[in-house]
């Protein structure tokens, strides 16, 4: 293969699907307070959507404990408000999560213990500015996972000048199959969504079926305590 053809084949692949990510979250407390939760350093994501040259505009953090998962987020260079509709969260701005209870990275179709978590800034309530955490189902899935109780999912959001600090917790009963104690992996894949700066993703970008594939998804590793 001659460079030139070389180079015109890696401008059509993005980098990162030449890999398979792993990734630990760390355990830490989680405790919700009025300001939501709040994540050290050490459990910032690792932005690897760079090496496809996708957008980078937010510090994502995700810590576990024995009660759920923990996510805090910091988006900056906004110079318009986020674009959020509690009606239409597939088409709204905010930080979407994929979790697989069971970490299945060669199935193409979501199973029952594949999940997908959205957290919005706002779009809520009369005035739509309250945020909005809902599971979102995945299209293609050959099974769902359980409901969950209405108001289990947390979140909380502060609007900032360039953008908005959001704070979200999924709690281990929202989770189908989630069982740190026998199942430690998990498939994971992050994706922060604005209309304005584009999608920040934890690897591949929105030209792959993220959504819907898990095949295509990152594994995460539970850290566990010491």
């Amino acid at each position: 293969m001659t460079d030139e053809a070389s180079e015109a084949t890696t401008r059509l692949i993005d980098p990162s699907f030449l890999f398979r990510f792993e990734l630990e979250i760390p355990h830490v407390p989680l405790q919700w307070k009025a300001a939501g939760v709040s994540l050290p350093e050490s459990c910032r994501l690792p932005d690897l959507g760079q090496l496809g040259e996708h957008p980078s505009f937010a510090d994502v953090r995700i810590g576990w404990d024995e009660t759920g998962i923990g996510i805090a987020v910091i988006v900056s260079g906004k110079s318009s408000v986020p674009w959020c509709r509690e009606t239409r969260l597939e088409d709204s701005d905010g930080v979407h999560l994929w979790i697989d209870t069971r970490c299945s990275p060669n199935i193409h179709r979501a199973t029952g213990f594949c999940h997908r978590f959205l957290f919005m800034p706002a779009g809520g309530g009369p005035s739509r500015d309250k945020p909005v955490a809902s599971l979102v189902p995945i299209q293609r899935a050959r099974a769902n996972p359980k409901p969950i109780k209405p108001g289990s999912l947390k979140v909380m959001a502060i609007a900032r000048h360039d953008g908005y600090k959001l704070s979200g917790f999924i709690p281990a009963a929202a989770m189908t199959g989630f069982d740190p104690s026998s199942q430690s992996r998990l498939g994971f894949f992050c994706s922060i969504v604005d209309r304005e700066l584009g999608w920040q993703t934890l690897s591949l970008g929105p030209e792959y079926p993220v959504a819907d594939d898990p095949s295509l998804w990152c594994q995460a590793v539970l850290k566990q305590g010491e």
